[in-house]
């Protein structure tokens, strides 16, 4: 059993810049990881960020299962969340510009109506290394905020200027005190949101193979040429050793390379479009059955996958 903890010190420093700047902006504008939705949304945000007119991104859309997206979508819009799937490095500007002004109307009909013409204020949000910075430089146009794949590489709020009348700040990321959800902890490490250096990596490597089974069987075999799909443990640690050629002097398993190889693999979306999570099936159902009358089922089934 590994169990995941990692809050460091700048974190609570960040969370009162956050509190601090939220006062001063008309739209939020949330991430999470697409291939893990739930897992990668911060609880306390919600309470942050209060009535802030927000958009959630579900960013990394490229790397999951469209139709897991699309269920996942129909979720947090019953919920009454403004939500969108993205990719920050692929994605059209102007379609996440168009969701921020939309998500500005009031603000900018209230300025209007004063006779002026405003500069709408939007924070970028999310757990480290869930994109934000790759999108800000997306809209941008070029490489003005700190991008890297490690988590922490944002260490103070910035803004940038997008248009004459769209500022938007890059927040550092932002993790919680106690992590007592440690499916979602697991996975938080599976994208890189808690540094490698402080969980049990070859551990953490089995729980993402095992996982990546569950989820999508047929491209995790064929990805880590895996022969028995029902091996777990170190014994899978093994398979993939061996199927992929992972291998020391004498045959012994290398597993630094694996691990390595197997974490850069799934963050770069090289074993195919896959979700790991799925919306919770009553209220997708609920907003389905308000939407069709009830006459067609729901699309989305069951928990986290994995589960």
């Amino acid at each position: 059993m590994m169990e995941i903890n990692w809050y460091p010190g700048h974190m609570a420093k960040s969370k009162r810049l956050l509190a601090d700047q939220l006062r001063r902006v008309d739209v939020v504008l949330e991430l999470c990881d697409a291939r893990i939705p739930d897992s990668s949304r911060n609880p306390e945000l919600e309470r942050l960020i209060g009535g802030k007119s927000r958009v959630l991104l579900l960013n990394k859309a490229d790397l999951a299962d469209p139709q897991i997206t699309a269920a996942w979508l129909r979720h947090y819009r019953a919920e009454g969340i403004e939500a969108a799937p993205f990719s920050a490095v692929s994605g059209k500007a102007k379609d996440a510009l168009a969701l921020i002004d939309r998500a500005a109307k009031e603000a900018v009909a209230r300025a209007a109506a004063k006779g002026m013409r405003k500069t709408v204020r939007a924070m970028v949000v999310g757990v480290p290394n869930v994109g934000k910075s790759t999108l800000i430089n997306r809209l941008h146009g070029s490489g003005i905020a700190k991008t890297g794949d490690k988590p922490g590489v944002t260490r103070s709020n910035q803004w940038v200027n997008i248009t004459p009348y769209l500022q938007l700040m890059d927040s550092p990321g932002l993790m919680w005190p106690k992590l007592q959800d440690q499916l979602a902890a697991r996975r938080l490490c599976y994208i890189g949101s808690i540094k490698d250096d402080v969980v049990d990596l070859p551990l953490l490597t089995i729980l993402l193979l095992e996982d990546l089974l569950a989820s999508a069987p047929e491209a995790a075999c064929a990805r880590y040429r895996i022969a028995d799909p029902t091996k777990r443990g170190p014994e899978l640690l093994d398979e993939v050793c061996a199927g992929r050629g992972f291998l020391m002097k004498g045959g012994v398993s290398d597993y630094d390379r694996c691990c390595a190889v197997v974490l850069d693999e799934f963050r770069a979306g090289k074993c195919g479009r896959i979700s790991l999570e799925r919306p919770p099936r009553a209220k997708t159902m609920a907003k389905e059955q308000n939407t069709n009358g009830g006459n067609e089922p729901a699309g989305a089934d069951g928990n986290a996958a994995g589960v």
